[in-house]
Formats: C-alpha cells, structure tokens, sequence
C-alpha cells in the first residue's frame, strides 16, 4: 500500500515515454524544451502545493507513499508535477500532429473572455476558500494574458485535446482521491474548496489540472518556436 503513490506516478508516464521514441511521433528531440519548461512550472507549483499542504488545504495519506518527503511534500507528490505533465504534453504534441484543431478566432476570443470572466467571479466570490479563490483567478488571469497580451495560437488546440486528457485524469485523479481504495491517498479541506466532487474528484482539480498543463505548454512552445527559429536563421 506504501508503494501506491509512487505507481501511479510511474504507470502515467512509462507509456508517453517508451512512445516518444517511435518514429512518427519522435518527442524524444524535445525533451529538452519540456524538461526546461517543466523545471519552470514544476517549481511555482511545488511551492504553491508545499504552502497549501501547510496551511491544511489538502494532505496526504502516510500509509500510501514511501515516507520520504521534500519539505512537507511527499517525494511522490514532486514526481507528480513531473510525470503527469509529460503525459499531458506528449499526447498533446501527438494529437498536434495527426489532427489540426484550430477555432475562428472570434470563437476562442468569445470562450476565453466567458470562461475567464466565470472563473474570476466564481472565485473572488468564494474567497474565503484558498483552493477555490487561488485556482480560478489565477487560470482566469493566465488565459487573458496568453490569449490577449501574447497571443499565442495553441490555445484552441489545447481545449479541443483537454476532455480526451480527462479521461486519463479521472483514472489518476479518481485514485489519489480515494476511488477504489479504503482511504484517499491525497486529502482535501472541504472548507477551502467548493464542496462539490465528482465521484471523489474536487471540481476545483480540473482547473488546477489544466492549469498546471497550460504552464508547461506555453513555456515548451515558447522554447521549441524560440529554437526552431533559430535553426532557420542559422
């Protein structure tokens, strides 16, 4: 039962990475550019989860994971941010290349703006409730920069791929949380979050989730567009 944390993590990504080698995909030529982004994003959310696990917004389990533990965060949880990532970045760089998703852009600028606006008054509103307040005007705040200030055109792509991702996030998502096991594996303050789980999933873990995705994103876009067009230079 110690182990289960720590399989979770490695059933998430031992399939994305034994695939980034095949030839038609070949996300193995940029791993450098996710590890990068990755070592950016990781940390802002490590810090953010190694203050919420102080606070007692959320904690985990002892009789899941090993007991070695980063600060107040178990080693599991670090390779989390690493692992689920990955998944997440592979298969959207697959589907990128046997699909090309793109919206009008009058219809991504419509569903940032409502999107961002529902998220930042459902969260100003519940302030009182750290996850709730902290994860929708943070997303908000971050959509509208992306989409406005730097515009960047992956967007749409990303929000076709994101309900083919929850289904594996529910897997993940539904275990850490409880689903299946005696305890949950990862435990949640429901003073500090909405109230409202799916199955044992708190709603507030989709944002948070795609968030947490959108972060590695932009920074491995960034660096892959950065490089690639350099090369062309060169």
């Amino acid at each position: 039962m110690r182990s289960t944390y720590l399989l979770v993590d490695l059933f998430t990504i031992i399939v994305p990475f034994l695939f980034s080698f095949h030839p038609k995909l070949r996300f193995h030529l940029y791993f450098k550019y996710f590890f990068a982004a990755n070592f950016v994003a990781g940390f802002i959310f490590i810090c953010w989860d190694i203050y919420f696990t102080k606070l007692g917004v959320w904690g985990f389990n002892p009789e899941y994971v090993l007991g070695a533990y980063v600060y107040n965060l178990p080693v599991e949880e670090i390779l989390f941010f690493i692992c689920i990532p990955f998944s997440c970045v592979f298969t959207y760089h697959c589907l990128n290349i046997f699909y090309k998703f793109q919206w009008k852009k009058k219809n991504i600028d419509v569903f940032i703006i409502i999107l961002s606006l529902i998220l930042f008054i459902t969260g100003v509103s519940f302030y009182y409730k750290l996850y709730t307040s902290s994860t929708f005007i943070s997303l908000s705040l971050l959509l509208l920069f992306l989409h406005f200030y730097i515009k960047v055109n992956w967007l749409s792509k990303l929000f076709t791929i994101y309900p083919v991702l929850l289904i594996p996030f529910f897997i993940v998502n539904g275990i850490l949380t409880g689903t299946g096991l005696e305890n949950p594996v990862v435990w949640y303050n429901n003073s500090h979050n909405l109230g409202i789980r799916l199955l044992t999933i708190p709603l507030e873990d989709i944002f948070y989730g795609l968030e947490l995705i959108i972060l590695n994103i932009s920074i491995f876009e960034y660096l892959k567009k950065k490089y690639l067009s350099e090369k062309k230079i060169i």
